[in-house]
């Protein structure tokens, strides 16, 4: 290591602790590694890219819900001077590369609409940080895997936050083998870190101006909403809300607050992006009518878990009324371990009494 990388490795390593410090917490012996291994990948960047023969490997953090990745992450960001570095969130990537690939051509193949879209979203880029990754949806398993191909073959540092190991990602026994050649790709270029510690960071008091908005949710039976301080829609409340190239029907829409219907917002053709744009608009959502997920269908259950997730990851206050989401599945049942990140977040939203 020369005296340039390792004084940027020195750096970044102090730089962890006293971010921790600042927090209030001591680093989790499962983050070590990770905090070492960021640190070695400062100091490799810490020389212009010309004077290297290839881009540092890449690296893959994963581990369950709470254990501190996106911290990691971030902080490494934070104390990183390059300017040539970008973190997004995963689903906002991915839908903005679905619109670059849907204005190309339809003359243009696959593979060069995402070079292209790849090249306008990320310009002269060096290191890349995608946070939590994952594949669940069959109809995008191939164009994930083409983003991941163009990515690796780049000159591009990518770093990765997810909740599952490779091996794990596209979970449905179903779809499964369509995603192994890009899982094959993961463990072979990049670093696969496990941090899956003990702590979960979730739970560590914090002052109330630190509080996430998320936390703030809750989990209310019907008929419970007025004493949980709610009002409920009425009927001139309702009306249409503008999403992703579609408008939804709301059963109230207010200045800061959204409210639905399962069977309108999870049971109907939604995606992603939707929940993406009401979570940048509206600061609470309210999904009411929820049944038990065994009771649902197959899409509604993804649907619902992907909403769950885009809340949390914006930090959007999320109120359910109705049944237990999780309520009746065995808990040996593959359907409770593809819900596991699910049943993970929905702990923490508020259960009255």
């Amino acid at each position: 290591m020369t005296d340039r990388a390792q004084k940027q490795y020195e750096a970044m390593r102090g730089h962890f602790h006293r971010t921790a410090e600042q927090r209030g917490f001591t680093l989790d012996p499962a983050q070590q590694p990770p905090v070492e291994r960021l640190s070695r990948l400062a100091g490799e960047l810490a020389h212009p890219a010309w004077r290297l023969r290839r881009p540092p490997r890449h690296l893959y953090l994963w581990g369950p819900v709470g254990r501190g990745k996106s911290w990691l992450v971030d902080t490494f960001l934070d104390g990183l001077p390059t300017p040539r570095k970008r973190r997004l969130h995963f689903h906002d990537f991915f839908r903005r590369l679905h619109e670059g690939v849907a204005q190309e051509s339809p003359a243009h193949r696959e593979g060069s609409a995402v070079d292209r879209a790849v090249d306008e979203l990320l310009g002269d880029c060096r290191l890349l940080v995608f946070d939590e990754f994952h594949a669940h949806d069959a109809g995008d398993a191939m164009l994930v895997a083409r983003l991941f191909t163009t990515l690796l073959n780049r000159r591009i540092t990518l770093v990765t936050t997810s909740n599952y190991a490779p091996a794990g990602l596209m979970p449905n026994p179903l779809y499964h083998h369509l995603f192994e050649p890009t899982i094959r790709l993961i463990e072979e270029r990049m670093d696969v870190l496990d941090v899956s510690g003990a702590v979960d960071f979730r739970r560590q008091p914090r002052s109330e101006d630190a509080r996430q908005r998320f936390t703030l949710g809750a989990r209310l039976a019907a008929g419970t909403e007025e004493a949980a301080g709610l009002t409920p829609p009425r009927p001139e409340e309702a009306g249409p809300v503008a999403a992703h190239h579609r408008e939804l029907p709301a059963r109230a829409v207010r200045d800061a607050l959204v409210w639905f219907g399962f069977d309108e917002l999870c049971e109907g053709r939604t995606a992603v992006p939707d929940y993406l744009v009401l979570a940048e608009r509206f600061p609470t959502l309210v999904l009411d009518g929820v049944p038990p997920l065994a009771d649902a269908s197959p899409d509604a259950r993804q649907r619902f878990a992907n909403l769950v997730d885009v809340c949390c990851d914006r930090d959007t206050r999320l109120v359910l009324i109705g049944a237990d989401p999780l309520a009746g599945l065995p808990a040996d049942s593959g359907l409770l371990r593809d819900l596991d990140r699910t049943a993970s977040r929905l702990a923490l939203l508020r259960q009255p009494g």
